[in-house]
């Protein structure tokens, strides 16, 4: 029998280190690539059995088996698939980076065979062995051959190879770990079960540990979706996904054409508890040909959507030589733009048959939706904006933009009010004006909400107008305007003293008509609104935080409007006019200033 030593043919001990020590960056994965290497050598067997009936000799249970020694510190893989004679196994082991796998997977694709599903590409997944271990054997024989090869190797660029005798077809490695405490938990039986559930607990053929099969074999996401209930998807979901509920929605998506995939995705009842935290990881889990990739990879999904969990398996995909990382990204943008598009048909549905559900969803992760409108100025604005729903005035309930403008008849602007909270929106002077008027208002009670009608700008070409905006108008009656001008102009001294009294704490006093049944109103121009101004001083917690033009509106209709005239050249003038002021920043949700002082006018003119 031969026997020989031999150096790699094709790379020098510098390449194999490389290969060994930097190509790979986590250990665990040597042994998911062994068994992708164990299963591609089974179904190299079973294609050729396709054609060569005897080849089997009877040994047509397909399987992988896993055992260690303790003792002698060994890990062993071994598979009963299609073995190696001695020039391959010089030809495929001997020379990094060729790989019979990859010659096979084109012939395969050549003779078009269904049902065999070469996962190697590379002939470096065997080198990753050498992470773990500081000497490995490889005993193997092929059906084509009557003796077997031995090859053994300590991975500095020698390596011996003999044949030997070996009743049983297929492979045997064996891995001599490597001395240390880092290593010894690759002896333990959990820690083996563990990495095949992780890793390869899809590869279709049965993966032994001792007498238990330690793999599921055939993935939820490939069987047919006839044969799942809602609890397969369940337990799955709180098995993979570590969730104590049973997820809101799942959705089960399998696409042909040119990038061929399968994807299952689950909305969670609850945000995960780590979610508005720098420890939370966004991304969907990867696979390729059943086998585990990636735990969070996150070109998969919008940002606006990382509240989703869920994988895609998709055999298409190029990775980097050591299957840990892609070599590019697009496949991952087209499998993203569809998932992107089938979530959103998905909520749409929910939206429109379920309210309830929907609701339930949105109190829960509408600010995600709400952040990607807001995203880069209003980008995703026409994908995501029929998702939007706020309560409204009309029926206290939640309404879409598109039930708002179906309602709307002759108006010309969609209205909305921030508050703190529903309750205290109605009381509102103005809300019990727009009330008498029919006008139907979006009462926005989340902070990031006037930012998000902001970053839209518009709805179905309807402008979205607040109600505590200064250009706000109850209605164009042009013969009232004249006639709040016409006051004005003749209480000028009035609104001047209103002014320089106030100093820079407004831009402007003025007298108006569309601030309801109320003494005074606090109004704001221009871009930043008054609510606005509330939610970027809590979120800068400094009292730089850019501030909204205010302008303090007094309503001429009202009697203490009369009393303000009267008292002009009085010292009582500039007390009404600080309640005034202060009673309009208490309506927009804003702290008095100075309370002491305010109490103590107020007093003094009810005294």
């Amino acid at each position: 029998m031969k026997k020989e030593e031999k150096i790699f043919k094709a790379e020098t001990k510098e390449l194999l280190n490389l290969m060994i020590h930097s190509i790979y960056t986590n250990k665990e994965i040597f042994l998911r690539e062994l068994i992708s290497n164990a299963n591609d050598a089974i179904d190299k067997l079973k294609f050729k059995s396709l054609t060569d009936t005897d080849i089997l000799k009877g040994d047509n249970k397909f399987k992988i088996e896993i055992s260690v020694d303790k003792d002698n510190r060994t890990l062993t893989i071994t598979d009963n698939g299609i073995g190696m004679t001695y020039e391959e196994v010089d030809d495929n082991i001997g020379t990094i980076a060729k790989s019979g796998s990859k010659l096979f997977k084109e012939q395969l694709e050549e003779a078009k065979k269904g049902d065999i599903d070469i996962i190697g590409q590379f002939g470096v997944g065997f080198y990753s062995g050498f992470i773990v271990a500081d000497k490995i054997t490889l005993e193997t024989k092929s059906p084509y051959s009557e003796n077997a090869v031995k090859w053994i190797s300590s991975g500095d660029g020698n390596y011996e190879i003999e044949e030997i005798s070996k009743k049983d077809r297929g492979t045997k490695i064996t891995l001599h770990l490597k001395d240390g405490d880092e290593y010894n938990e690759f002896l333990e039986e959990w820690k083996i079960k563990d990495l095949v559930k992780r890793y390869s607990n899809y590869i279709r053929y049965e993966i032994y540990f001792g007498d238990e099969v330690i793999n599921s074999t055939k993935p939820i996401w490939k069987k047919d979706k006839k044969e799942l209930k809602d609890e397969d998807y369940n337990e799955f979901y709180k098995a993979t996904f570590h969730d104590w509920n049973d997820p809101l929605l799942h959705i089960n998506l399998k696409v042909q054409g040119n990038i061929e995939y399968n994807a299952l995705l689950f909305i969670p009842k609850k945000l995960p508890f780590d979610y508005y935290t720098k420890n939370f990881k966004r991304g969907l889990q990867l696979y390729t040909k059943n086998v585990f990739i990636m735990e969070k990879c996150e070109d998969l999904i919008p940002e606006y959507f990382n509240f989703i969990s869920g994988l895609v398996d998709c055999d298409s995909l190029s990775l980097n030589i050591s299957r840990e990382i892609l070599q590019q990204n697009a496949e991952l943008q087209v499998i993203s733009k569809n998932l992107e598009k089938k979530i959103i048909s998905e909520l749409e549905k929910i939206l429109k048959n379920d309210r309830e559900k929907y609701i339930e969803f949105w109190k829960e992760f509408g600010r995600s939706i709400k952040a990607g409108v807001q995203d880069m100025f209003g980008m995703n604005k026409e994908k995501l904006q029929d998702l939007l729903i706020f309560v409204s005035s009309y029926d206290d309930k939640y309404t879409t933009l598109k039930e708002y403008v179906d309602r709307m008849g002759d108006n010309k602007e969609i209205l909305y009010v921030p508050a703190e909270s529903i309750d205290a929106v109605k009381s509102l002077p103005k809300m019990e004006k727009l009330k008498e008027q029919g006008r139907e208002v979006l009462i926005l009670t989340d902070k990031i909400d006037e930012f998000t009608l902001m970053a839209m700008r518009d709805y179905s070409g309807k402008e979205f107008k607040s109600i505590n905006s200064s250009d706000f108008k109850f209605s164009d009656d042009k013969e009232k305007e004249e006639e709040v001008k016409k006051i004005a102009d003749e209480n000028k001294e009035l609104i001047e003293k209103a002014k320089e009294f106030l100093k820079d704490k407004v831009s402007e006093v003025e007298l108006s008509n569309n601030i309801g049944n109320s003494a005074s109103s606090l109004l704001a121009k221009g871009g930043l609104s008054l609510e606005m101004e509330k939610t970027l001083s809590e979120m800068t917690n400094n009292n730089d935080a850019p501030k909204a033009e205010k302008i303090l509106a007094i309503n001429p209709e009202h009697v203490l409007f009369n009393r303000l005239k009267s008292s002009v050249n009085t010292d009582d003038f500039n007390k009404l006019i600080d309640v005034l002021y202060n009673q309009a920043l208490l309506l927009e949700g804003f702290n008095v200033e100075n309370p002491t002082e305010f109490i103590k006018n107020l007093n003094s003119l009810i005294g």
